[in-house]
């Protein structure tokens, strides 16, 4: 018999599910501009960063909440949440993926599809010793 621990990476089925949820359950605030990074190559501490813009500091909160509301209804662990206060910048931790939301401003500023982007471009450059 074979259990699955908090460590275990979820079956593909599983993460596409994850990603669909996650995307819908912005899509459902009327999150906007929805960029979905794949970072495995880049970084072992998550498999996907979603990237999505809000108009509001409400709208960011109000989404962080749908998206929490929803992925907990379907089953999938909720990591943390972090800059709520602000509203900003909301972070929504899911292990496997980390969801980004941001106001435009903060977002243009951050640019973290280009920072996530250009590190795997440098990676590319690097060549096995």
């Amino acid at each position: 018999m074979t259990t699955q621990n908090s460590t275990t990476s979820p079956a593909p089925f599983d993460l596409e599910a994850m990603k669909t949820a996650v995307v819908d359950a912005i899509e459902d605030i009327k999150g906007f501009d929805i960029s979905v990074m794949d970072v495995r190559k880049l970084t072992s501490m998550t498999n996907y960063m979603i990237v999505a813009s809000a108009n509001s500091t409400r709208q960011c909160k109000a989404i962080a909440d749908n998206v929490r509301e929803k992925l907990k209804e379907k089953g999938f662990h909720i990591r943390g949440t972090e800059g709520e206060k602000e509203g900003e910048w909301v972070l929504v931790d899911l292990d496997d993926i980390v969801v980004h939301l941001m106001i435009p401003t903060t977002r243009a500023y951050y640019n973290l599809e280009q920072l996530w982007t250009e590190g795997e471009a440098r990676r590319g450059h690097i060549k096995a010793s």
